[in-house]
């Protein structure tokens, strides 16, 4: 299950890099970018954030703020989507394919907190996952399964947290 919640991101993500505009200046320098406009998708939306009036306080299209997030974000999202696929990259790499104990170094163990926290944060918007939603859903609301998936991962991720405090 691990695997294809990492594998779903990581295609997201990489549809998203994929999906940038061609840059004669990129080609020219060296230096990568992004799009500049923010997903359409929710998902996307929630794991490539805006960098100003992120969340409820969305920012006016013709903002000053507007232009800067569309700025930071061709220059930035590029890097910000590697992040995000080389965390995921070492959970697929170092989960054990048939199952069986994870042992994990430092470093994989803080890119297994990102990657299962892009993972949380997706599942989380796509079934609708707020700060009202009650820890049990009704067994006959269909997001009710994707509930425990949720709080397993947030049960993993505390637990990874709590090795890592000093």
């Amino acid at each position: 299950m691990l695997r294809s919640l990492v594998t779903s991101v990581m295609g997201l993500l990489e549809d998203r890099s994929a999906s940038a505009p061609y840059d004669d200046l990129a080609e020219l320098t060296g230096l990568r970018t992004g799009n500049a406009t923010p997903p359409a998708d929710a998902t996307l939306a929630r794991l490539l954030p805006d960098f100003f009036g992120a969340g409820r306080d969305a920012v006016d299209p013709e903002s000053r703020d507007a232009n800067a997030n569309g700025a930071l974000r061709s220059l930035y999202e590029p890097e910000i989507i590697d992040a995000k696929v080389a965390a995921g990259t070492v959970i697929l790499e170092t989960v054990p394919a048939d199952g069986g104990k994870v042992v994990l170094t430092p470093e994989q163990a803080e890119a297994w907190l990102y990657g299962l926290n892009d993972v949380r944060l997706a599942l989380g918007t796509t079934i609708g996952i707020d700060a009202d939603t009650p820890d049990e859903l009704d067994p006959d609301d269909p997001r009710a399964p994707h509930l425990d998936v949720y709080h397993w991962l947030t049960w993993m991720q505390d637990s990874l947290v709590q090795v890592l405090l000093p």
